[in-house]
């Protein structure tokens, strides 16, 4: 099973750049790139404070997907 996620779309749609959410949420751009081109999973740390700061609910931004 693959997890993914709409954090670019989100992002995109609340006007948010990548460098300014790497900023607020003290991690590099290339954290923020490499998480929405599904190449890296979010800690459980991480994936938390990414809902609270983008407002949305677990299901909003994560999905399982079948292999």
């Amino acid at each position: 099973m693959k997890v993914k996620n709409r954090i670019k779309e989100i992002r995109l749609q609340k006007g948010i750049s990548q460098i300014k959410m790497a900023e607020d949420l003290q991690i590099t751009r290339q954290t923020i790139n490499a998480i929405e081109k599904h190449k890296y999973n979010p800690s459980l740390e991480l994936a938390l404070k990414l809902l609270k700061y983008l407002d949305v609910t677990v299901d909003e931004l994560f999905q399982l997907e079948e292999d």
